[in-house]
């Protein structure tokens, strides 16, 4: 679900490595919001000084950077926000756990953005956020999807209290966005399972267990990814840097109900998907059961008949000598009938077999 990219072991702290694509750097995507309550510009960057030159600290500024290839633009970046390197580090190794560490004068903040592609296939990535008192800066790995597009039209529409609100506010939002896009995929998840579950009823099958370790191993990850999400929310509420303001953690308390919610959703899922594993066990053993109660009958059906058919398979000496009887002989064997007769009480023993386990309810 997610990709995860380290340093080198032995390297020297806040070394940067560019994210390569099929072996080579993909130029990132960078795009410039700046808003007031009354203003608003939004423009696509080419050239990183450029921006840097035009950036208006009377504004709240969100510049989203969507891809890992280009170090010197963050680099850049990092230089005129005065970002620490090791936070720049973590944001270019992803696969980081959602955390918040406090720096002077801006918050970093690693949460994991998960999503579904146009396939419908569980997708993920990371966001890294720096958040100050007048900028947002957010820095993805691809520029394909995200998770923002709300935020996006709210910001152009000026709907709400985010345009007169500050870079934390907006932060907020990202964040919102980033959990509430959990839903739809453990609803996606919810309603797979609950189509397994009619399935392992009527039919059972292996391929349904590998869907089912699929699902467990998808809730895993996103447990993983929703115990910290919380934490990072409930370390927002307590934020004493003075970057969160008080208004802003009262929707960040919504925030936080969230992620508890999630986590509930998840334990629950991660218990049908057990009972279903259960379920999958009995229905295979129950399976097996009719199957044996079948072939049990069959086979106590056809031992008294097995048992004539051997008899009658003796060497008996079918014309006697001359002049000489054999009383031990099978008379049935000279008799014109014998035939039909042994065959007929063959049937009739394996009706009353049938009606005595009929009878007994074991069929």
């Amino acid at each position: 679900m997610f990709e995860k990219r380290y340093s080198a072991p032995g390297s020297s702290p806040a070394t940067l490595l560019p994210h390569l694509v099929d072996g080579k750097t993909r130029k990132p995507r960078i795009q410039c919001i700046e808003y007031d309550a009354g203003h608003f510009e939004e423009r696509e960057i080419t050239d990183i000084q450029g921006l840097i030159s035009h950036i208006d600290n009377h504004k709240i500024t969100w510049i989203n950077v969507d891809g890992l290839g280009d170090v010197e633009a963050l680099q850049t970046l990092a230089a005129h926000f005065d970002l620490h390197p090791l936070a720049l580090e973590d944001a270019l190794n992803t696969g980081q756990r959602p955390k918040t560490e406090q720096f002077p004068g801006y918050l970093f903040i690693v949460a994991q953005m998960v999503y579904q592609d146009k396939k419908r296939n569980i997708c993920g990535e990371q966001v890294s956020f720096f958040l100050g008192d007048h900028f947002l800066i957010t820095v993805q790995e691809e520029a394909d999807y995200d998770v923002f597009n709300p935020v996006r039209d709210r910001l152009r529409a000026g709907m709400g209290p985010i345009r007169k609100s500050k870079a934390d506010y907006l932060a907020y939002a990202l964040l919102d966005s980033i959990i509430d896009h959990y839903y739809p995929v453990l609803e996606c998840i919810s309603e797979s399972i609950e189509e397994l579950e009619d399935d392992l009823l009527e039919k059972p099958s292996r391929q349904m267990v590998l869907a089912l370790h699929e699902h467990k191993r998808s809730l895993t990850q996103l447990r993983r990814l929703i115990w910290p999400l919380r934490d990072v929310v409930n370390g927002l509420l307590h934020d004493a840097s003075g970057q969160i303001a008080e208004p802003t953690k009262v929707f960040l308390r919504d925030c936080y109900d969230h992620t508890v919610q999630l986590m509930d959703l998840v334990e629950s899922y991660k218990d049908i998907t057990s009972g279903l594993m259960d379920l999958y066990h009995s229905s295979v053993g129950l399976r097996t059961n009719e199957i044996m109660r079948v072939l049990t009958v069959i086979t106590s059906i056809f031992i008294p008949l097995t048992f004539i058919v051997g008899v009658y398979g003796m060497n008996f000496a079918p014309d006697p000598p001359a002049g000489r009887t054999l009383p031990l002989n099978m008379p049935e064997l000279y008799h014109p009938y014998g035939y039909i007769g042994v065959m007929t009480v063959m049937a009739v023993i394996a009706a009353i077999q049938l009606w005595l386990f009929k009878w007994k309810k074991w069929l």
